[in-house]
């Protein structure tokens, strides 16, 4: 019998927080991305088009690396208060190598990492 592998990540467009479902203790591994502010700030300065090009290429970035990360699980969750989980969730359902993969989306607030611990906890534990 093979062991059913479960993430959930709560996630932004700034950071992807993953919490691998396991029996043990739970962990957080944060992933940022590299578009910030004050590249934001700096990029619209001197064009918008520019700005909106280089936020794109940070987030599809942003996005790849945690694609990367969890290739290998059998059900992601992603969860959070914006729409980048919804982003994420179009490019893992566009790509074949997350075809056989469980992914859900679910709308959730701002958490402590103990509240997303506990979010991840009580879905998967169904």
């Amino acid at each position: 019998m093979t062991t059913v592998k479960q993430i959930g990540i709560w996630m932004d467009h700034s950071s992807a927080h993953l919490i691998e479902f396991t029996g043990g203790p739970m962990t957080t591994t944060i992933i940022e991305s590299t578009f910030t502010h004050d590249q934001k700030e700096e990029s619209l300065s001197k064009s918008e088009n520019l700005m909106h090009n280089k936020e794109q290429h940070k987030h599809a970035e942003y996005y790849k690396k945690i694609g990367e990360t969890i290739k290998h699980y059998n059900e992601i969750l992603l969860f959070g208060p914006t729409d980048a989980k919804l982003e994420l969730c179009n490019l893992l359902k566009a790509d074949h190598q997350f075809a056989n993969i469980k992914i859900e989306t679910k709308s959730a607030d701002k958490m402590s990492e103990h509240q997303q611990q506990a979010f991840v906890k009580e879905h998967f534990a169904k």
